[in-house]
């Protein structure tokens, strides 16, 4: 059952970004954006405020996906892509994505804390963070 509503092509376009963003991570990786960008659609809160759906999570500019942004999103969702963006769809998590709003990567250790949000984890190069409760508790209602 989906968490968010999601026709055949918005599946694709979260597909597309999913490879676009975390291609060298692994299908696990890869998820992980996806629990990311569904998230986003369901935080309602600081950045997220507009968010509906997943062309507003995909194109959101400023602050959307660096694939997005810098031009890197144009390759088309392959059926792997596509299977992993209809499990995020549907709710599957992975920790330490499971209730991030964020990612990066950065050069060595994953600093405690990223732009006043708490760390929650690092999967190989990416480093991932969380909200405050308080602020964004959407993030943490189960699903």
């Amino acid at each position: 059952m989906a968490v968010v509503k999601a026709n055949s092509e918005d599946i694709k376009v979260l597909a597309r970004l999913l490879r676009a963003e975390a291609e060298g991570e692994g299908e696990q990786g890869m998820l992980m954006v996806g629990n990311v960008g569904i998230n986003r659609i369901l935080a309602d809160c600081l950045d997220f405020l507009n968010i509906r759906n997943i062309n507003d999570m995909v194109y959101q500019s400023p602050g959307g996906f660096e694939a997005v942004q810098k031009g890197y999103f144009y390759q088309r969702a392959r059926d792997r892509d596509i299977r992993l963006a209809q499990r995020a769809v549907n709710g599957e998590q992975i920790w330490p994505a499971s209730n991030a709003l964020w990612y990066f990567r950065p050069s060595g250790d994953c600093p405690p804390t990223w732009y006043n949000q708490e760390l929650s984890g690092r999967f190989k190069l990416h480093c991932f963070y969380i909200p405050e409760g308080e602020v964004c508790p959407k993030v943490y209602r189960s699903r």
